[in-house]
């Protein structure tokens, strides 16, 4: 059975593939504590194990689906990546520059010192800076290099096994220097400065529910007012209260009628009033007493995600437009979450708003379907991608990235594979500005980025696997501290240039490592010691450039190690 099973594999590759996969997001997901491989390292081990089987694979297959994962790493970080280059925005673009600079300076400093070959030192590059797409772009670059086959056949054997021993330290390192010794390095307490930088933004606005829980901050309460209230209007009641809170409706009468701002409130009023539960709390000894009113308070809610397209309201704070650009259309609706690149930013008023934030608002269904348009596209799901963008993107962007030319005998080019990278910046920013055409909807986006990547990986573990066992015995001690090297330096250096060099606050020099470092990893880590989302300022800018500087790198890396 097995030898039929082994027969098979060798016979279908596409089987083979299939396994790999199985297998690594199965490991991947697998946890001791708080330690676990991670799904792209799991499927190139996984890819090494079944690799031992001597399974052939074209190369083509793996070079389809890595335009497809680059492809949708442009789109998703090219909206950020072409504002960051304008605006307030281009200090952290300069930081992710100086950054990447420093990882690849100490990649190829420290494979010169090893006397590593090009192949090696691109996939401790790619491994230690944890940005797997290094190995398509440099597997691009070394085969066209004028090397005989065999020659770059052990190039290319070589990257997967420096991947798989340096991403371990690169992820998990990473974190650690990030949220546990950069703070130390600051010299700051990181939740203290967190506050102090939300207070300086304008202080909170909500918290954002991160979370399915049975308590509600928003809440739509019926009051039965009290006498004083009677005669006063609306808006007189609504200003009252610090924070933005509406009455929605009132009953009167046994008639219910929607509240407008210069209403006056009729005697017996019954009004249903919406806002944050803790202000009602306070308040509620002096407005009346809570009653149960169904009719009232069954109001029809929406949460609608929206995009902002809106050049008047680019660069304006959160403030500004609750109290000026959209007070009176915004009235009765409420801001739950904004998304920047995927990022959730904290709420606060200081908060400047871009083109292609996503606000998440909530209120009455009247309300949100008002105030919507006047923000920009709203973002309604859907299951559709718009194929006909993305074939043309990918197809245009490789065309351009296939020209090639030669300097000194040196061929120079982007390669397939870095112009599907700049094709889906270019097409991820011109669905930000018009948002009617290019959509690929969240979970699309994921399979095209997670399966696109590690079918790529699985075909390298599997080509690599025969060669895997013997590279790893005689290079692996030296490859992991390479990789310490090249995983710690540059972070060490941009945490004390973001601090004295650049003038950022502790937690945006923090997360703007993260970002520049495109480790998500070390965010999440960064927020959990912070207690605070004000790391994520940082990280949006520099992430979108880190992505494409270190990608671009694995075509620099092999120029400078030939």
């Amino acid at each position: 059975m097995l030898e039929w099973i082994f027969d098979t594999l060798r016979a279908h590759c596409e089987i083979a593939i299939f396994l790999t996969l199985a297998l690594g997001f199965w490991v991947g997901r697998l946890k001791i504590r708080s330690f676990s491989l991670g799904v792209v390292t799991s499927t190139l081990l996984a890819g090494v194990l079944v690799g031992q089987l001597g399974i052939d694979i074209s190369p083509h297959v793996k070079s389809t689906f890595f335009l497809m994962f680059l492809f949708a790493v442009g789109y998703a970080v090219g909206p950020q990546f072409f504002r960051g280059l304008k605006g307030d925005g281009v200090r952290q673009v300069v930081f992710a520059v100086f950054l990447c600079v420093a990882v690849l300076a100490t990649a190829v400093v420290t494979g010169k010192l090893m006397g590593y070959t090009v192949g090696t030192t691109a996939g401790l590059l790619s491994g230690a800076s944890t940005i797997s797409a290094v190995l398509g772009v440099a597997t691009d670059s070394i085969n066209q290099l004028p090397l005989a086959a065999e020659q770059k056949r052990e190039f290319l054997d070589a990257m997967p096994i420096a991947y798989a021993i340096t991403y371990l330290f690169g992820t998990a390192g990473s974190a650690w220097i990030l949220a546990s010794l950069g703070p130390k390095l600051l010299g700051v307490n990181l939740e203290e400065e967190c506050r102090k930088y939300e207070a300086e933004l304008g202080g909170g606005l909500q918290s954002a529910e991160q979370h399915l829980s049975a308590y509600r901050e928003l809440t739509v309460r019926a009051i039965r007012l009290k006498r004083e209230w009677f005669g006063k209007t609306i808006d007189e009641l609504e200003r009252t209260f610090p924070m933005r809170t509406f009455v929605q409706r009132l009953r009167s009468n046994g008639k219910i009628v929607e509240a407008k701002p210069n209403l006056r409130i009729p005697e017996g009023a019954v009004i249903a009033l919406a806002g944050r539960r803790n202000l009602m709390l306070e308040r509620e000894a002096s407005l009346g007493t809570e009653v149960d009113d169904r009719e009232l308070v069954d109001v029809e809610v929406e949460a609608l995600d929206v995009v902002i397209t809106n050049k008047a309201l680019a660069g304006k704070t959160l403030g500004e437009l609750a109290e000026q650009e959209l007070a009176g259309a915004g009235r009765g609706v409420f801001l739950r979450k904004i998304l920047r690149s995927g990022v959730q930013l904290p709420l606060t008023f200081g908060l400047p708003v871009d083109r292609g934030d996503t606000l998440t608002l909530v209120g009455a269904k009247p309300d949100v379907e008002r105030l919507a348009p006047l923000i920009g596209y709203v973002d309604r799901p859907t299951e559709q991608t718009d194929m006909v963008v993305m074939g043309a993107g990918i197809t245009l962007g490789a065309l351009a990235g296939a020209i090639t030319i030669h300097l000194g005998g040196v061929p120079l080019s982007l390669s397939t594979s870095g112009g599907a990278l700049i094709a889906g910046l270019v097409c991820g920013w011109l669905r930000s500005v018009n948002r009617t055409f290019g959509r690929i909807p969240g979970p699309a986006l994921w399979v095209f980025n997670n399966i696109g990547l590690n079918i790529f990986i699985a075909v390298v573990g599997i080509s690599a696997g025969p060669k895997f066992v013997a590279g790893l015995m005689s290079n692996g001690l030296s490859l992991f501290v390479a990789g310490l090297i090249v995983t710690t330096v540059p972070l060490v250096l941009g945490v004390l240039a973001g601090k004295y060099l650049f003038k950022f606050k502790a937690p945006i020099v923090l997360g703007a490592c993260a970002g520049a470092r495109t480790t998500t990893a070390a965010l999440g880590a960064i927020e959990a010691e912070a207690k605070s989302s004000v790391p994520a300022l940082g990280y949006t800018v520099t992430y979108a450039v880190g992505n494409t500087l270190l990608t671009i790198w694995g075509v620099v890396i092999v120029l400078l190690m030939t």
